[in-house]
This record gives C-alpha cells, structure tokens and sequence, in this order.
C-alpha cells in the first residue's frame, strides 16, 4: 500500500491563486522524493495539504491509507504524529536545550516522562549531538541547528518525514551532511520527502525528482536530476565528489575499519528507535531495498557516515584555521603598538 497518494488534486486559495492543478501521484513506504520547482509552483503546497494545514480545492489526498481531504480537525493532531517535519529555519525554541526542544516533540503526543528520558539522549546520539543534550539554540552552528530539527523529527518514529528546504540555510558543506544524515535514516525504511532548490544535491544524490510548474506536475522521474538533461559529471553521489585527504596507507585503513564500527553503531542506534515498528519496519525496509534495487543507476561503494564524519573533520579543521589565524592576528598587533593607534575617524 502507497503510503502517500495524491489523486486529482487542485487548491485554490481564497484570493484566487491556483496552487496545484491535476495533481497525481503516489509514494510508497522507504521512498525517498524530491519535490523541485520554482517559487511559487506549488512545493509547500503539498506539505501544508499532508499535514493538513491546507485542505484540497477538488482530489484526494490520501496519506497512509486515510483520506485525510475532509479528516475532521480534532482528528488532525494524531495523523501528525505519523509525520516528522523539518523546517528551512529550524523553528527550535530558543529558551529550551537541544534535548528539550526534542522532547518537547515526545511531550506534545503524551509520551511519559520515563519514555522521553530513555529516547531523547538515543535520537541526539544517532544524530551526533549527544554531548550537545544542554546547550541552547543560540550556541549551535546552522548545521547543528538543524540536525536538533531531524532529531525531533524523528523522536516519535515517524514513517513519513517532510522536509522544507532542509539546506535553504546552510552552506554547501553542511548541506551535504544534512543530506547524508537524511539518506541514512531512509535506507532505515523512513520515507522521505524533500522539498528543494538545491540543484547540486538533487544531482549528487539521483533519487526520485517530482518537479512543479506552476501547479502542475512536470516530471515524476527515478534517479533524476534537477534538470532533464545534464552532464554525465553532474550525475555523481556525494561521496565521489567530495575530496579527503590521508597521510597515509595506514591511515586509510584504519580509518576506515572505524567507520565500519561506527556505521554498525548508527544502524543499532536506529534500531533501537524503531523497536516498537515491529514487523512493519521489517517490511518497510523490504520495500525500500526493492525500491533501490529497481531505480538505482549506479554503485554506491561508500556509506553515508563515511561522507558525515569526514565532512565534519573539514568544518572543525576549518574553524580551527580561524581561530589560529584571530591568535596570529592578535599577536601582530600587539608586537606593533602602532597598529593599535586609533586614527581621530574612529575616535
């Protein structure tokens, strides 16, 4: 069964605007989609109308197995609790912690307080913020910012993520990790669909692409990219465009023999999130390695965490450059008294 079906659809918004028009198509369970376009052609439309913050014009939409075009609004908070969202800014609370702000999610659906203790510290583990659990929003770097959003996301085990612009804001370094992040939890039987302007990821990663034109439903393309033609080194996954660095044969080895620990880590972690899914996650991974195994055009010889990890030590070395060149700066200025002089302008 689709877990995510769109029959006719059209939305009209009171001032006239069209927002979608004949709309048709469906998604089943450990897909994961990119939903592209324009401003304006219709991409938040379709996440306002599965999470029912908009209801269809005319069509069905149908969202795992419920008709929820006219689902009754009290019924409304327990389907969003099937879906994990994630926001282009974030939307964190910026008086709570990291671990707050992600079992305030728990705390909405009336999970118990032993429940929340036991999951929070495991989702902040899977996504690499364990040692970040007490600090606030404010102290967090934009990647870190959003990786406490797919967190809750994914605290309340949701089959189905909605992703707005999840790299709107982050650089192309980040963006990638966040993509990685994103790739990882769906190969775990999560549907994912995301919804983008971010041309190079879409290319890197050849995963199913829906592209809207003006409302209207373009292109339904596996292993797509963002455009319908592009050159054959546009069509590259992440982890053969990224360049690393070793000193070493033997670094490489071990290296590598660490992540194979790590990424066993990762899937445990993951396993233990989804131990309540029972026999429906079994077969929701099924259909995802059916999925791959039909659309995949190419072979993937690196796993995702490689890609995080690494990405991550750049952005550390990057930061640890900074902060060397402020100390070398400030150390200039001090051995030259007169570059201390403030000139009467700043005065």
């Amino acid at each position: 069964m689709n877990i995510i079906e769109f029959k006719d659809v059209n939305k009209i918004y009171p001032n006239g605007t069209r927002a979608l028009q004949d709309v048709t198509f469906s998604v089943e369970p450990g897909e994961f989609v990119f939903v592209i376009g324009e401003s304006g052609a219709g991409k938040s439309t379709i996440v306002k109308l599965l999470t029912c913050e908009e209801r269809p014009s005319q069509g069905l939409v149908i969202l795992d197995g419920q008709d929820v075009s006219e689902l009754p609004d009290k019924y409304v908070p327990f389907l969003r609790r099937k879906v994990g969202m994630i926001f282009q800014d974030f939307r964190l609370i910026a008086s709570r912690t990291v671990a707050e702000n992600v079992a305030y999610a728990m705390e909405v659906t009336g999970a118990s307080p032993k429940e929340i203790k036991r999951r929070v510290p495991l989702v902040l583990s899977v996504v690499g913020l364990k040692n970040k659990a007490d600090v606030f929003p404010a102290q967090l770097s934009g990647g870190e910012g959003q990786r406490v959003g797919i967190a809750r996301a994914l605290v309340n085990n949701p089959r189905l993520i909605l992703a707005d612009e999840p790299t709107g804001n982050l650089d192309p370094v980040n963006g990638e990790a966040i993509m990685a992040l994103l790739e990882r939890i769906n190969r775990n039987g999560t549907t994912i669909i995301a919804c983008t302007h971010d041309q190079n990821l879409v290319n890197k990663m050849q995963k199913r692409v829906l592209q809207l034109e003006k409302g209207e439903l373009s292109r339904d393309e596996y292993c797509g990219n963002y455009y319908c033609l592009s050159a054959d080194d546009d069509i590259m996954p992440i982890e053969e465009k990224v360049e690393y660095n070793y000193n070493s044969e033997a670094d490489e080895t071990a290296y590598v023999s660490n992540e194979n620990e790590d990424d066993l880590q990762f899937n445990h972690k993951l396993d233990l999130l989804s131990n309540e899914k029972g026999n429906l996650l079994d077969s929701l991974k099924q259909d995802s390695e059916s999925r791959r195994t039909r659309t995949s055009s190419f072979n993937r010889t690196k796993e995702m965490k490689e890609i995080l990890r690494r990405i991550d030590e750049r952005v550390q070395q990057r930061e640890a450059l900074r902060k060397q060149n402020e100390i070398k700066k400030a150390q200039k200025n001090r051995d030259n008294p007169e570059n201390n002089i403030m000139e009467p302008e700043e005065l």
